[in-house]
């Protein structure tokens, strides 16, 4: 498969939005990793970390994919990549069982 990046975003020459989706998850991450410190500090509200996880993080990772034509399989690989993070924020386990819609909703006010 022969890719290019044109402003940032992948594009590959078939048409295939995963390198695009791959590289948005990248940049996401990349951003959690740069504020892990602000984002798990438990001096603060989960809300204050979950207005700055949503303007900084989320915003990074969603920049220009209204212009894609995301198939399933890439907005579920976009969403585990989104709580994985919001999880690591909250500080709360896959083996709490925790439901993702009561982490996103209740505690840190992303929505």
């Amino acid at each position: 498969m022969i890719s290019f990046c044109y402003l940032g975003d992948m594009l590959s020459v078939d048409g295939d939005d995963d390198a695009a989706v791959e590289t948005r998850i990248r940049i996401g991450r990349n951003q959690f990793r740069h504020l892990v410190t602000l984002l798990s500090n438990k001096d603060m509200s989960l809300i204050v970390r979950g207005t700055h996880y949503s303007s900084i993080v989320q915003s990074s990772m969603l920049h220009g994919s209204e212009t894609l034509p995301v198939r399933k399989e890439n907005e579920v690989a976009l969403q585990r990549a989104e709580m994985r993070m919001v999880r690591w924020m909250c500080g709360v386990k896959l083996q709490d069982r925790v439901p993702s819609k009561g982490l996103r909703e209740r505690e840190t006010g992303i929505r």
